[in-house]
């Protein structure tokens, strides 16, 4: 292993070694290693895997860090593979050549508005651990290909738009985990389109990740033409500040195409919470939302808009008790949702509507949902409401109203139609 300093890099945090840096590109036996220092750039480092074989980029135990004074990624790591992650679809070079780049132990640092931390195109096994970028435009920038991709253990930090952004990709088995990912502007980690499958988002904090517009959240999900599917989020804290737009995770399919081309979803024990929304989920199929802790829905916990076939269950809903005087909303919303099932769920003093309407629970425009099992506090709003719905099936609740008994347990108004609301108590 050579280090960056043999090769003519200074280090100082002044001089320019970025012709230093490239020429260790070309002429190292394959790691890249950064000694203490401060190594400025004016350009992309770009690492052509087929060419240099092999690639390791190291620094020492987080001393060294590289400072991007350019826009572009600080690396660019740049594959051939076109396959998927079946073995029959790799070509030869990419196994003899390619596979399981590596990127640990050092600081990226953006000094340029529109520096990037580290660039993926059509790579096989890429790990980044240990590592920090921060006050980069996008942390971590997936295009084009990427197959089985991992980040674990690093620090993502005040970027200027995106921590982990995967950018109209065709991207299948990626894992997320053990990370800090904060104070990004417009999401910690972000899909725009693509055709991406089975992520798996777990054992982070993720957190304040706002400020560049209505539209971001800690875990943004857009596909208005192409796929989301197969993400678990799993076992993270995301949060933000009571006063961000957006939501903390926030999942946008097709409204124009198939609900089925954002499917297979599952948010499981969680803390997720202090923002307008803590999860907004929009024309997606087989969600499943379990066991979460989700509060202080400064407008709703959780809003649904044309979903089908999703489960919301067991988990902890309202606002966060005791550290403000809360002025949250909380409850949950569905609109235009179909064949769903809200159960075993607590309500913790949810406020949504008055006396005549709205609710902690709305149903609006729904067919088909199933809300059974709930415990809830409606004692500052109606219990469950339900407008213009059919089909549905409203069983085994227990609503507390308050002790003089002046809030509706449950409102059906006049347009609904079919609809079962039978065994519920409603306690004064």
């Amino acid at each position: 292993m050579r280090t960056a300093k043999e090769f003519g890099a200074v280090g100082d945090g002044t001089t320019d070694d970025t012709a230093a840096l490239e020429h260790a590109v070309q002429q190292a036996d394959g790691v890249l290693h950064f000694p203490k220092g401060d190594y400025l750039i004016k350009k992309p480092i770009t690492i052509t895997l087929d060419r240099t074989g092999f690639s390791g980029i190291s620094g020492e135990q987080g001393t060294a860090r590289i400072l991007m004074d350019a826009s572009g990624p600080a690396f660019r790591l740049l594959g051939t593979h076109e396959g998927t992650a079946s073995p029959p679809s790799f070509k030869p070079n990419v196994w003899d050549r390619q596979r399981f780049p590596t990127i640990s132990h050092l600081e990226i640092h953006g000094l340029h508005p529109e520096a990037d931390g580290i660039e993926l195109i059509k790579t096989m096994q890429t790990t980044i651990q240990n590592v920090l970028i921060r006050q980069c435009r996008h942390a971590i920038h997936l295009i084009e290909r990427n197959r089985n991709f991992l980040l674990a253990n690093s620090h993502i930090y005040d970027c200027h738009a995106t921590g982990v952004f995967f950018d109209h990709c065709n991207l299948h088995q990626a894992i997320i985990t053990g990370n800090h990912i904060s104070y990004c502007k417009q999401a910690g980690i972000r899909q725009a389109d693509g055709d991406v499958h089975n992520i798996q988002i777990t054992g982070n904090d993720i957190e304040y990740n706002s400020g560049l517009g209505e539209i971001s959240a800690e875990i943004l999900l857009e596909a208005p033409t192409e796929q989301i599917s197969e993400y678990t989020i799993s076992s993270n804290t995301i949060q933000a500040t009571r006063e961000a737009p957006g939501a903390n995770i926030w999942i946008r399919g097709s409204q124009e195409q198939s609900r089925l081309l954002c499917k297979l979803i599952a948010i499981t024990g969680n803390v997720i919470g202090s923002r307008q929304h803590s999860i907004v989920i929009e024309d997606s199929a087989r969600v499943s939302m379990t066991g979460n802790t989700i509060y202080d829905g400064i407008q709703r916990n959780v809003i649904l808009r044309r979903c089908q076939n999703f489960v919301l269950s067991s988990n902890s809903i309202g606002t966060r008790p005791v550290r403000w005087d809360s002025t949250a909303i909380d409850g949950v919303t569905l609109e235009e949702c179909e064949h769903g099932v809200v159960n075993g769920n607590t309500f913790n003093e949810c406020r949504a509507g008055e006396e005549e309407s709205g609710a902690g629970l709305v149903l609006k425009n729904c067919l088909g949902i199933n809300v059974g099992g709930n415990q809830m506090d409606s004692k500052n709003a109606p219990g469950i409401s339900l407008i213009e719905s059919r089909d549905c099936l409203v069983q085994g609740n227990s609503i507390s109203v308050g002790e003089q008994g002046d809030q509706t347990g449950i409102l059906v108004d006049e347009a609904s139609q079919k609809c079962v609301i039978t065994n519920n108590a409603i306690w004064a």
